[in-house]
């Protein structure tokens, strides 16, 4: 897979991918990471990629050219059209599922908007889709677009070290996560939970996947509505006090 960042801090975004997991997967090329600077697809001396918007209204907005040219000269080089991306609040918010359809795209570029947003007539023509991290609005898209980036690389093969390594995390099934212990087994006086170290498997299994159910209706009540549930689960669900 390869993955194109437009930016305006190719710096900021190239310090996060070569680190941990994703900047040794970058190293071994198991999959190519790039950041562009915008500035140098700008057409005055002064490289200037904003101006002030119609109508009125407190800020500037990027230009729709820099981009443009940026973009074309994108899908020049890799000679097809990339996936386009706008990190956006406006977007859908992402979702472990989004990811994994993602994860299997062969090109993905990510356009990292900046002050008060892009010329509209940039997403009209170029952008596929709009993607959100959350409903709160942050300075840049750069970090939207780092965690857009580290969610779809660390789902190909070879970023990490079993796929088991993912599958069994957060929202990947459509629950949260079990909750987990290391050494020791007491701490301050609280014991890990005794099937854990009894060395059943099938045990283990079963305990994890009731956790797994229980924590979701603790914590993420909302995600049970798309979770298809089982007489058990439904009982389980009951005795631990929650309406099912």
């Amino acid at each position: 897979m390869r993955i194109d960042i437009i930016t305006l801090f190719p710096e900021m975004c190239d310090t996060v991918l070569n680190e941990s997991v994703i900047g040794r997967a970058r190293k071994k090329g198991v999959m190519e990471l790039n950041c562009h600077q915008l500035r140098d697809f700008a057409f005055d001396k002064h490289k200037r990629v904003d101006d002030t918007t119609y109508g009125g209204g407190m800020g500037m907005l990027m230009k729709a050219e820099p981009i443009a040219l940026c973009f074309e000269h994108l899908c020049e080089t890799l000679g097809k059209r990339p996936h386009f991306i706008y990190m956006s609040p406006k977007g859908r918010v992402l979702t472990q599922q989004r990811v994994r359809e993602l994860s299997a795209l062969d090109n993905i570029a990510i356009l990292c908007g900046h002050y008060e947003g892009v010329d509209q007539r940039v997403l009209d023509t170029f952008i596929d889709e709009e993607i959100s991290i959350g409903d709160y609005v942050l300075t840049g898209g750069e970090l939207p677009a780092l965690i857009l980036t580290d969610a779809v690389c660390r789902m190909l093969p070879g970023v990490l070290s079993e796929d088991v390594c993912f599958e069994e995390e957060s929202h990947y099934s459509g629950m949260l996560e079990y909750p987990q212990y290391t050494k020791p087994s007491e701490w301050r006086g609280m014991a890990v939970p005794e099937v854990l170290m009894s060395g059943h498997h099938a045990n283990i299994e079963k305990w994890r996947y009731e956790s797994s159910l229980l924590e979701t209706a603790r914590l993420r009540p909302d995600l049970l509505a798309d979770l298809t549930l089982s007489d058990k689960d439904r009982q389980l669900l009951r005795d631990n006090g929650f309406d099912v």
